[in-house]
């Protein structure tokens, strides 16, 4: 079982300022898909909230604990999200979800990033490729509007999850180390 230990306060309000940092990115990026981005397109409002929601992920993807691991978290969500988006839109473009299309295009995803040379993506595919197919399942009338909605979303979302993180580096965590005494 692992050891549980009590943090210190410098750590406790360092990890206070950290939630709230990705706390506040996150409703940023929801607002800014739901009411800002929505202004661009036409799309229900059910799918404004899941544009929402999918940025948000997408955010705290990004969001990490450094500028670098923000970066390449951020070419991560953004080649896994391309490639099931490209997957998905052609198609989606010729053909209905069917539940072996469901799992083929998993699979097509999780290959097509492995043999990209990306394979520590492949997760990150198949999970955009099956909420991809799901919400064009649920919603089949111009399912393939999806991929182009969901990719939107999630530049959104990695967009403003990189701004959070550059901000958090150059503004938050300096200020917070001037405050905190010498171990």
């Amino acid at each position: 079982m692992p050891q549980i230990r009590r943090l210190r306060w410098p750590d406790t309000r360092a990890a206070i300022v950290e939630a709230t940092v990705l706390a506040v990115a996150c409703l940023i990026t929801y607002v800014v898909v739901t009411h800002v981005l929505t202004l661009a397109y036409a799309a229900s409002p059910e799918d404004d909230l899941l544009g929402g929601v999918w940025a948000v992920v997408a955010t705290i993807f990004v969001l990490r604990d450094s500028y670098e691991q923000s970066v390449a978290m951020a070419v991560s969500r953004v080649a896994a999200t391309s490639v099931s988006f490209a997957i998905c839109l052609i198609y989606l473009l010729f053909l209905p979800v069917y539940v072996w299309s469901f799992a083929a295009l998993i699979g097509v995803s999780v290959l097509a990033v492995t043999l990209m040379g990306r394979p520590g993506d492949a997760v990150t595919a198949a999970i955009s490729t099956a909420v991809l197919m799901g919400v064009a399942a649920i919603n089949p009338q111009d399912a393939w509007l999806q991929p182009i909605l969901r990719l939107a979303d999630t530049l959104a979302g990695v967009a403003i999850g990189v701004v959070a993180a550059i901000a958090d580096m150059r503004f938050i965590r300096p200020r917070l180390r001037s405050r905190t005494p010498p171990a």
